[in-house]
């Protein structure tokens, strides 16, 4: 309910303030499942994204945003709640096949999930080497991937900034890729990179980034998201 309202309140205010360039929302299947897969420049990406995507889209978040207490806990879980976020433990053991058993049941449930190809923000404006995770969602549930490229938010909320500045910002969403045939054709480990270097290039391919070949480090004290 919060979200919704969010995208009915807060997304025609950030269109106003922001004046953010928008491509290709037709792109977006307006139903069923979807995975929307992204480059990743700034933490403030998912609410972008959240907001300017024609349909809501839900994101993983550690569930200790949802679990603090206090004024600043009470906060922290109402901002993640509020832009859709799905908490998960994410620090237990088998942590990533928890993260990706919740994205699954948002894919199943016919509902649009969002993910970073590169596990976490690049900090020099390349495009980095995709982990395979979105593969396995896109092969496990035969959702399509639409690649997403943002550009300027690194400027919008750069690294260590705890609130947004004025800058503009472009949105664009590609083509869906649909990646069910890959898993016959290739062994699983070869299907997967297969088609998380064929997300990754569709991202690049409209994003312009220069291309590292090499997997991308988390910011200082923040891991891996």
């Amino acid at each position: 309910m919060l979200y919704s309202l969010a995208r009915i309140v807060i997304a025609p205010l950030l269109r106003l303030i922001y004046r953010p360039t928008i491509r290709g929302r037709g792109n977006v299947p307006r139903r069923g499942p979807v995975i929307l897969a992204s480059n990743h420049l700034s933490f403030i990406d998912s609410v972008v994204i959240a907001l300017l995507s024609p349909r809501p889209v839900h994101f993983l978040a550690k569930d200790e945003y949802f679990t603090g207490t206090g004024v600043r806990g009470a906060l922290t879980r109402l901002f993640f709640t509020t832009f859709g976020c799905i908490p998960v433990d994410r620090g237990a053991h088998r942590g990533a096949q928890a993260s990706l058993g919740a994205a699954e049941q948002v894919l199943t449930g016919g509902r649009a999930f969002g993910i970073y190809p590169e596990g976490t923000r690049s900090l020099d404006g390349r495009l980095y080497r995709g982990r395979t995770g979105v593969a396995w969602l896109a092969l496990a549930t035969g959702a399509p991937v639409v690649p997403v490229a943002l550009t300027g938010t690194e400027r919008l909320q750069p690294v260590g900034r705890r609130l947004p500045r004025y800058h503009r910002i472009t949105v664009e969403f590609g083509v869906p890729l649909q990646c069910g045939h890959t898993r016959s054709e290739l062994p699983p480990a070869q299907a997967r990179r297969a088609v998380t270097d064929r997300i990754v290039q569709a991202i690049g391919d409209l994003s312009g980034q220069e291309y590292a070949q090499t997997y991308g480090r988390a910011p200082a004290g923040e891991a891996r998201r």
